[in-house]
């Protein structure tokens, strides 16, 4: 049976607060654990994971009949689901990360000073990392590989949906941690299904030094407005690619119709296309007609409705929709000064892209476009950690401090200064 806090009679304030204490004294030893030691237990996590395939796909079928018994829609029960091969995947994720190099340790930047010490900078783990997410179980095989790697304690939230599933994993994660002899507390997921546990999680600034959320809007704005800590997420994914009067065409039909769809509900697609007036009565058409037959439906303003007659009239409330749907708002402007200007009013900071043969406007674009990712002549659906080189990611970021975009390995760690002398005293 698995354990929950409900079961052991621990009510939910004293519960939280007893996790954030284990997780603070498991900090330091993970910390300071050496590179082969966070390997060794990253593949023995992997190992008890396909060890207990059975067990893990017992517990999964509960949580999919529960899912089922509460109306879960389709798409939730597919990301709920594990599958003989997700679970392999978990167990390879996890491996991958183990393959990754160690950013916990690595000195930067250092150079003399005219006083004669040497001044650097020494990349150190955050400490312990709060992550709050929604559905897929595969998220606490990452989440507590990444942390666990980058020498942080982590205290995770799963969705209730997937209690059973999550369960299932911690006493994976803690055979592997145990077998490398570190400490069970420094992953340890929340037992119990009690909402206000998400509150008194946000409540632990003494214990927890960064929370991730994971999830909808609706979960993201809640934890931003409510937390103690520092937060690291983005709200929502608002991508735009912007076709130049001076793209190559074939290039720009192929970018966006990828963009948009590649897959339709993740926070990196496409949701607006914007062309120049210049060239669009020769690329909306081709788009127009690829969209049509992929199931497409198109939102315009009024001049891109003058050239494709057949698509529905964009609101006002469409140019900062997320639509994660086969859905896809379309503006004509001016040139690249207007492109801008939408991107600016009614972007996220998450995404945006320009197709362009022309270096100088491309220039223009990459330095004025405020967002965590911006890309010339390349799809949106990129920007993700593993396609960026990070071997995997937490989340993605659109906030200014600490972590920008897809955060990774090293966005779990933070810098500080370092001072190497001999003896040196200030006069």
């Amino acid at each position: 049976m698995t354990e929950t806090a409900e079961s052991v009679s621990f009510d939910v304030p004293s519960y939280m607060r007893e996790l954030g204490r284990c997780a603070r004294q498991a900090s330091r030893l993970v910390g300071r654990a050496e590179s082969g030691d966070k390997n060794a237990a990253l593949y023995a996590i992997a190992d008890a994971i396909v060890a207990d395939r059975v067990q893990l796909a017992a517990e999964n079928r509960k949580d999919l009949q529960a899912g089922k018994q509460r109306g879960l829609d389709a798409a939730l029960l597919d990301r709920l689901e594990l599958t003989d091969a997700r679970i392999d995947a978990m167990a390879e994720g996890l491996r991958q990360i183990a393959a990754l190099d160690d950013p916990v340790g690595a000195i930067s930047d250092l150079n003399y000073r005219p006083s004669g010490i040497q001044v650097g900078r020494m990349r150190v783990p955050l400490g312990v990392i709060g992550i709050i997410y929604e559905s897929r179980p595969n998220v606490t095989a990452d989440a507590a590989g990444l942390c666990l790697k980058s020498g942080n304690a982590c205290i995770l939230r799963g969705g209730s949906e997937a209690l059973h599933s999550n369960q299932a994993l911690a006493g994976c994660i803690k055979k592997g941690l145990q077998q490398a002899g570190l400490p069970a507390t420094a992953v340890q997921v929340v037992a119990t299904t009690d909402r206000a546990a998400v509150g008194e999680l946000l409540k632990l600034e003494e214990f927890v030094d960064v929370i991730v959320p994971r999830g909808g809007k609706g979960l993201i704005e809640r934890i931003s407005r409510e937390s103690r800590i520092p937060v690291i997420k983005h709200l929502h994914g608002v991508c735009h690619t912007y076709i130049d009067d001076q793209a190559d065409i074939d290039k720009a039909v192929k970018v966006a119709f990828n963009a948009k769809t590649q897959r339709y509900g993740t926070c990196n697609t496409m949701e607006t296309l914007l062309v120049a007036e210049g060239i669009a009565e020769r690329v909306l058409p081709l788009l127009g007609r690829m969209y049509r037959d992929a199931g497409v439906e198109l939102r315009g303003c009024e001049r891109s409705r003058q050239i494709l007659n057949d698509i529905n009239a964009a609101q006002d409330s469409d140019w900062n929709e997320e639509y994660l749907a086969p859905i896809l708002s379309v503006r004509v402007v001016a040139d690249l000064d207007a492109a801008i200007d939408h991107i600016e009013k009614f972007g996220s900071r998450h995404t945006d892209v320009i197709v362009s043969e022309n270096i100088t406007r491309a220039r223009r674009f990459l330095r004025e476009v405020d967002s965590s990712s911006v890309m010339v002549n390349a799809s949106s659906r990129f920007a993700d950690g593993f396609e960026y080189g990070l071997g995997a990611e937490i989340g993605i970021s659109t906030d200014k401090l600490h972590a920008r975009g897809p955060v990774g390995l090293e966005g779990l760690t933070t810098l500080k200064f370092i001072v190497f002398g001999d003896g040196h005293i200030r006069v």
